[in-house]
């Protein structure tokens, strides 16, 4: 999977051969005709709710739906291709400028007559500039096919007009969001019980077009504290991060147990919480 553009005015050959990593050049696929349209139909499409991305880290989220497709198309056939995908705006690009997240040919099992079960993924590379932090929050997902039916896509005579292409959008949605980092340390350590404690940390989420971490600012977190031998945090108090995505409060020291920071998520950042800090009260 790579980004691609979704725009419908790329055409739909053009859509269609980015299934099979192929391309023709724009003088023959002028010169070729036009697909037509494919006897086929989405459903029943599932992904994840919501996909976190970080700044390097290749993301892969699988993807399954339903092909139902006439009799006259074999899903089986090695120049039938269908693969997922991921847009904002339209499907035709008409409203949104951004790319369309796009995976590899999906796998195709086939279930009755005229309908199959489709499985794949799609693979965000954000450290290849894949996204860009306006693209954060809700993506569409849609599904495309296309049918050689025995044409050569490397040839130089294909004839684009017996070649089959359908898209669908609007099957589903999922969120696309940055990933958000949190920190935090309690202090000092260890502490008389009744003295202050303050426990510091920082909130940061991914910036896709730097490829680093920024801090989070006025953004809600959470203090949690989870007494020693027990497994449940409760929430102690809520404080608001800095301009640089900074926390620092105070707490007084009654028992041994840790504290953690939790910041519940945004729109466009994951939720996260920090890994607890232990602190020993005598």
């Amino acid at each position: 999977m790579r980004i691609r553009a979704t725009a419908a005015a790329v055409s739909a050959v053009t859509g269609a051969l980015a299934l099979t990593g192929l391309a023709v050049p724009a003088a023959q696929a002028a010169d070729s005709g036009t697909p037509y349209t494919l006897d086929v139909s989405f459903s029943n499409f599932k992904i994840a709710s919501s996909i976190k991305v970080g700044t390097t880290a290749a993301v892969s989220t699988k993807v399954s739906y339903t092909l139902t497709h006439g009799s006259d198309v074999d899903p089986t056939a090695s120049d039938f291709y269908t693969d997922a995908l991921l847009y904002r705006g339209t499907l035709d690009g008409t409203e949104d400028s951004s790319d369309g997240v796009s995976g590899g040919p999906a796998t195709c099992t086939v279930t009755s007559a005229t309908t199959a079960t489709c499985t794949g993924t799609l693979d965000i590379y954000p450290a290849d500039g894949d996204l860009r932090n306006a693209d954060a929050g809700t993506w569409k997902a849609a599904a495309e096919a296309v049918d050689f039916n025995g044409q050569d896509p490397n040839s130089n005579n294909l004839d684009l007009s017996k070649v089959g292409y359908k898209d669908q959008g609007d099957l589903a949605t999922t969120k696309v969001l940055r990933l958000g980092k949190l920190t935090a340390n309690a202090s000092p350590e260890p502490v008389r019980k009744g003295r202050t404690i303050t426990v510091t940390g920082k909130l940061t989420r991914a910036n896709w077009e730097t490829g680093k971490y920024a801090g989070y600012s006025g953004q809600s977190v959470k203090l949690q504290f989870r007494k020693k031998g027990t497994s449940t945090y409760t929430t102690v108090k809520t404080i608001k991060s800095s301009s640089t995505g900074g926390l620092s409060t105070t707490v007084t020291a009654s028992v041994d147990g840790y504290y953690r920071y939790s910041f519940a998520g945004t729109a466009t950042t994951s939720a996260v919480s920090a890994t607890g800090d232990f602190i020993d009260v005598q």
